[in-house]
């Protein structure tokens, strides 16, 4: 079996990133921070990769993700929607949730936020779903990668890949604070966390 590295970035930041608003499914684009943060993460895929040209390029269509992986390759000099757009790579569906902050949802929704504590990997928000659910979707996906890739996808996601590939227990997983203007490493049933 041949050695697989997959180089997953979480989007840069956008405004809902900092006012700490859930984004799941919603479209935000990228703020000045955000583009700056896309273009620091192509100096660590180049430095970690050896060479990013001979890589595969795949992205969430979601709007955050997409133009960080555009900034990314045009940064690295190669054609800026030259990548492929999964579906399978959005956010979690934080459903009737989304738009809200944490302390928000404490105050607003405390039964489901006492259950959603008390089994994080299985909960599933109102309208939303469980990272369970989002991690049989992203495993579908990366199943599809034929060789070292750059992923640029969600903070839930990268959760979500580092349970699967990296053994990180599910309930930590979950809480992980995911980094913006990074690069998580996947190899060898690992990860490093590189920044420029």
């Amino acid at each position: 079996m041949t050695r697989r590295r997959i180089f997953l970035v979480r989007h840069g930041e956008t405004d809902w990133n900092l006012a700490g608003r859930l984004q799941g499914s919603h479209d935000i684009p990228l703020n000045d921070l955000g583009r700056e943060q896309a273009a620091d993460t192509a100096r660590v895929v180049d430095r970690l990769s050896g060479g990013a040209a001979s890589l595969d390029f795949v992205a969430s269509p979601l709007s955050r993700a997409s133009q960080t992986m555009a900034i990314l390759r045009a940064e690295l000099g190669l054609p800026p929607d030259g990548f492929r757009r999964d579906t399978r790579l959005r956010e979690i569906g934080f459903g009737r949730w989304e738009g809200a902050t944490w302390p928000e949802l404490r105050r607003r929704d405390p039964v489901s936020l006492a259950a959603r504590d008390a089994d994080p990997w299985n909960f599933t928000p109102p309208g939303g779903e469980s990272y369970a659910e989002l991690s049989a979707r992203v495993l579908a996906a990366i199943d599809d990668l034929t060789g070292d890739s750059v992923v640029v996808t969600h903070g839930g996601v990268v959760r979500a890949m580092l349970h699967a590939f990296a053994g990180m227990p599910a309930p930590e997983a979950v809480e992980l604070p995911v980094r913006q203007g990074a690069v998580y490493l996947i190899e060898n049933g690992g990860f490093e966390l590189a920044v420029a």
